[in-house]
């Protein structure tokens, strides 16, 4: 199959990336970022809270949260249950409750209410993992991280631009190759695109505007 495929061109594949989701809802980032959350904190705090929740679920969480606290400060402030009650909805509210009312503390106490703007610095917190961290800095500030979520990884390596096995590893791969202009953006395409065209089970292959280019790595029924 490869060989009849045209060669792969970052700038041709996100021209057509940006045409095939102009429709879709953006990923929960970015879409909270268009709603006027776009500070590295709410960032911080909506990645966080978006852990193992769908957007669907993620924004409204968000928006109610952040109507009554988007700064450290007002977020130190609040008790556990209030906050809890808050990102009711969402998975695990508990330990995220915990997380967010720990690091805004710290923020207020230990580092003057200035969130840092460091992969290093925000993965001192508990619960901020490499792909918190990425997404953070790259929506809130346009640095150029590459976050890696289950979308990235599986259309990437489907692509067969990267042959990885995490998404870690994934990470990895892509800061090898993908073009810097790209590195935020890539999530921000991706998300929606994964979830109503390259679907995990039976993508769309068919409807598929990057279809020319893709390798179609471990795609056995499709669409």
């Amino acid at each position: 199959m490869a060989p009849q495929k045209e060669p792969f061109d970052f700038d041709e594949v996100f021209r057509r990336l940006r045409a095939a989701v102009a429709s879709l809802r953006k990923a929960a980032m970015f879409e909270l970022q268009d709603r006027g959350h776009g500070s590295l904190f709410e960032q911080l705090v909506a990645s966080l809270i978006s852990a193992r929740t769908r957007d669907e679920t993620t924004i409204p969480v968000c928006l109610r949260l952040f109507a009554v606290a988007r700064t450290p400060e007002r977020m130190a402030s609040l008790d556990e249950p209030a906050l809890v009650r808050l990102l009711h909805g969402a998975t695990f509210p508990e330990p995220k409750a915990r997380d967010i009312l720990a690091l805004s503390r710290r923020i207020m106490g230990e580092l003057g209410g200035v969130v840092p703007d460091t992969s290093e610095g925000l993965m001192a917190f508990h619960g901020v993992g490499p792909k918190i961290a990425a997404l953070t800095l790259g929506v809130a500030l346009g640095q150029p991280r590459i976050a890696v979520d289950v979308h990235v990884h599986r259309i990437t390596n489907r692509w067969g631009i990267v042959a990885a096995s995490t998404p870690e590893r994934t990470q990895a791969a892509l800061a090898a190759v993908l073009p810097e202009r790209y590195r935020v953006e890539i999530n921000e395409r991706l998300v929606p695109f994964g979830k109503h065209v390259c679907t995990g089970e039976r993508p769309h292959c068919s409807r598929c505007a990057l279809l020319s280019m893709c390798r179609q790595v471990g795609v056995t029924a499709h669409r």
